[in-house]
């Protein structure tokens, strides 16, 4: 409503977890640092905590998306299973491997397995569950007997513990202490402070303008923080509502009345007294009527029309039956039952090959899962990256992937693939009968968030993670940042300070995170930029 009044190409203040707005305060940088340092030193078990709304979940995002798939295998647990088995069989399932078995036991010895091929191929394999608060002690020593899988010299998987403060207060009883005691890396994640709160108000804002805008003033800055204490999710909820009531006022900055009367409807709201201050109690029972006759008449197939100021009762159309439409929802998941994993796999992946020009795979009785399709990948010229990210983030990405569903009532994975996007409607393979587009609001009541993006790495660049990396790769990524418009100085085989700052220059200017490390996200973004090997994009065409 407001985005073309202040200069915005969207929202900058939604409260949903969107990467190309991650901004990291020195709490979250801090959070951050500790995670990493306790899988990279593999600690065995680590704990984040933090109050609702401090942005847990996006320093866990920023986690996820920051290890690469080439030297990490990753799973996350949102809003754990309450019983020790369901936990064990979601970890397997997101891991891609056996979730079938009827006991721990058979669970436990699938994962070992994974665990030890991941070990003998040098990759570090990384468990986040998040929420962990809500879950009960038994279900929490079943975690520890996870991390008791080891070699003589490591433990095979770190594991990350997030949750509210009440999750410190549940690891203190006796009864776990034994888990306790193997946390080795702590970091309680406070809110942010003033200084941080101004920063972040104008890098989203700057994120969503493309450039820099003084909307807010430091007072209203001040009111808004005095009211969010620092914490993200309300920082978002009050600037959104300023910046309505700003364009509501015809006005073109936030100064510190806009941002009170903001901070008034957002309490009136929370109370429940907005509503009765707009209508008033007669209102509230006209709406209260009004809603009642439409449900009436939706339920009996048919709607109520106005005659004279009266509403006319909605009849049964016993003479007109009519067979109910189902919708893309329903069409959706119908589609799936109808097809193993392994043929769903197969079929998701292909659509993809076909684009890249890679050899088709013809798994018998369409045995494949996520993990086969790796290698299978590999045969065929292409790598496969893995990513933890919203739908937004994937679209901005341009490239097809491959979608992880999760079928209810049992949650059993199911694969698609995302071919191109057309306002809200998105073009999938394989296409639903009658109809070759979904709403993104019913692909995503299914999406556990995970996707799979085969590509090819044409110039053979490699991951950089370090200073002093050397190589025709190098060269290469080099000759790229130079043709995105990033250069980096002379066309050398070694990744020096000049190569890193391009880097980090253009990750910047691509809205991810400015570390200077190249993984799989910044070689596409970076591919696609330079208008190299001319990979294959997302479709802009589908039907409406």
């Amino acid at each position: 409503m407001y985005c073309n009044s202040f200069g915005f190409r969207e929202k900058p203040f939604t409260i949903t977890p969107n990467p190309q707005f991650i901004f990291l305060s020195k709490n979250h940088k801090e959070a951050f640092a500790h995670l990493l340092y306790g899988i990279d030193n593999h600690a065995g078990f680590i704990e984040l905590t933090g109050e609702v709304g401090t942005g847990k979940t996006t320093v866990l995002r920023t986690l996820l998306n920051q290890l690469d798939a080439d030297s990490y295998r990753t799973a996350l647990i949102f809003n754990p299973p309450l019983s020790a088995l369901e936990l064990l069989r979601g970890i397997n399932r997101e891991f891609g491997i056996s979730s079938d078995q009827a006991d721990n036991a058979g669970l436990l010895e699938s994962l070992n397995r994974f665990l030890l091929q991941e070990n003998a191929a040098g990759r570090t394999v990384v468990l986040v569950i998040d929420e962990a608060q809500n879950l009960e002690p038994q279900v929490l020593e079943q975690i520890r007997l996870i991390s008791n899988l080891e070699t003589e010299r490591e433990k095979l998987i770190q594991i990350v513990l997030a949750g509210q403060p009440e999750l410190r207060e549940k690891l203190k009883g006796r009864e776990l202490r034994q888990l306790s005691q193997r946390i080795t890396v702590r970091y309680h994640l406070d809110p942010m402070d003033f200084r941080d709160t101004i920063e972040y108000v104008e890098h989203r804002v700057e994120v969503a303008a493309g450039r820099r805008l003084n909307i807010f003033t430091r007072r209203a800055l001040r009111k808004i923080y005095r009211y969010s204490g620092g914490l993200p999710r309300l920082i978002n909820v009050v600037c959104d509502r300023a910046l309505l009531v700003a364009y509501s006022k015809g006005r073109g900055e936030v100064d510190a009345k806009i941002a009170a009367a903001a901070i008034a409807d957002v309490r009136r709201e929370g109370s429940g007294r907005l509503l009765r201050r707009i209508a008033g109690p007669a209102g509230i029972t006209a709406l209260a009527v009004l809603a009642y006759l439409a449900f009436s008449a939706f339920l009996q197939g048919d709607s109520f029309t106005g005659n004279n100021n009266d509403f006319s009762a909605a009849k049964p159309a016993a003479n007109r039956p009519q067979a109910a439409i189902p919708s893309s929802l329903e069409l959706l998941k119908a589609e799936l039952a109808n097809r193993t994993e392994g043929e769903s796999a197969r079929d998701a992946y292909n659509a993809i090959a076909r684009l890249w020009g890679a050899p088709l795979i013809d798994v018998p009785s369409g045995r494949a899962s996520a993990s086969d399709l790796e290698g299978l990948a590999a045969a065929g010229g292409l790598r496969l990256s893995r990513f933890n990210c919203g739908l937004e983030a994937l679209l901005r990405l341009d490239y097809p992937a491959i979608l992880e569903l999760s079928l209810p009532p049992g949650g059993e994975r199911r694969y698609l693939s995302l071919l191109g996007e057309r306002g809200g409607r998105l073009v999938i393979a394989p296409p639903l009968p009658s109809r070759a587009s979904i709403s993104a609001a019913d692909l995503e009541a299914l999406w556990s968030g995970r996707s799979y993006l085969p590509w090819k790495n044409v110039l053979g660049i490699p991951v950089v993670n370090r200073r002093g990396a050397r190589g025709d790769g190098i060269r290469n990524l080099r000759r790229l940042l130079q043709q995105a418009g990033f250069p980096s100085g002379a066309l050398t085989d070694v990744y020096d300070e000049e190569a890193i700052s391009a880097v980090r220059r253009f990750q910047k200017a691509q809205g991810l995170e400015p570390d200077g490390l190249v993984g799989s996200q910044t070689l596409l973004v970076l591919y696609r930029a330079s208008g190299a090997a001319s990979p294959p994009r997302l479709s802009k065409k589908g039907d409406s």
